[in-house]
């Protein structure tokens, strides 16, 4: 039986990235990898809403939507309602709330904002470089990440690759598994370009064990403490083949003192590592 597609639409009056980012972060919190995201950006008639609304009613999805023209949000709050699909305001109340403690209107302008610097495309480029390189993805392609996070399931690879991402690091990450033999390339990559991460076998169980709960399903001793430990002592192993590579340990750390550990680690800039590649 195929797997359900959640369909969400990111709109915008102007290019419509912000919606789009913004769903990609908070999708980083969530297990689930059926979601996709349609944008929708130049968005500036009622016509243009009616259609979008139309597709997200048909697929079942809900709108996302950073639109500034009052008129266009009020249509897209009445027709979303008509047609029972739900929809999400980014922009709306914080325009509303600024417009209070700033005693003045908004412009409502499109595309005032233009963040289409160097370093705004080097993000979007390191976004979607690592969205095709999580969980193993694309593995040929190793050579061409910045960092590589290698660690058993539910050590926080994927959150992390998202947020070293956003701050412009092309990331992949491989899981271990046991018994499985990891990509040849990833033994070749150069010195520091891959960091390991570890994690107490306690907190792992617990971490797992939340997953299984929220999946409301049985993964075969997924969470079992002994598995675990047998999980652990393998990817050691593997790292043992490249004593060179860095381990941190994730046990306690939230995401952004791991990530920052992990930069100071690589030892260079991202850019300077672009050069080197070149």
């Amino acid at each position: 039986m195929s797997q359900r597609i959640y369909n969400v639409f990111a709109v915008s009056d102007a290019s419509g990235t912000t919606a789009e980012r913004v769903m990609l972060a908070a999708l980083t919190q969530f297990d689930k990898e059926n979601v996709k995201i349609t944008r929708y950006g130049g968005v500036r008639t009622p016509q243009q809403i009616f259609e979008i609304l139309d597709e997200a009613q048909s697929s079942g999805g809900f709108v996302v939507h950073t639109l500034v023209t009052e008129e266009l949000r009020a249509t897209t709050l009445k027709e979303g309602r008509i047609r029972n699909v739900a929809t999400i305001d980014l922009m709306g109340p914080l325009l509303a709330r600024l417009s209070e403690l700033l005693a003045t209107p908004p412009r409502a302008e499109p595309g005032l904002y233009s963040p289409f610097d160097s370093s705004y495309m080097d993000r979007i480029d390191a976004m979607d470089f690592t969205v095709r390189h999580d969980d193993g993805r694309n593995v040929q392609d190793l050579l061409a990440a910045e960092i590589v996070l290698v660690g058993v399931s539910r050590t926080s690879k994927t959150p992390l690759s998202f947020y070293l991402a956003y701050r412009g690091w092309r990331v992949a990450n491989v899981p271990i598994v046991l018994g499985v033999d990891p990509p040849e390339i990833l033994f070749s990559l150069p010195r520091h370009r891959v960091v390991c991460l570890v994690i107490q076998p306690n907190r792992l169980s617990d971490l797992r064990k939340v997953r299984v709960s929220r999946m409301k399903t049985t993964l075969l001793g997924y969470a079992d403490l002994e598995h675990i430990r047998k999980e652990l002592t393998y990817a050691y192993e593997l790292f043992e083949r490249r004593s060179d590579w860095p381990l941190v340990d994730v046990t306690t750390k939230p995401i952004e003192e791991t990530a920052a550990e992990i930069v100071t680690l690589i030892g260079h800039p991202a850019e300077d590592i672009r050069k080197m590649k070149n």
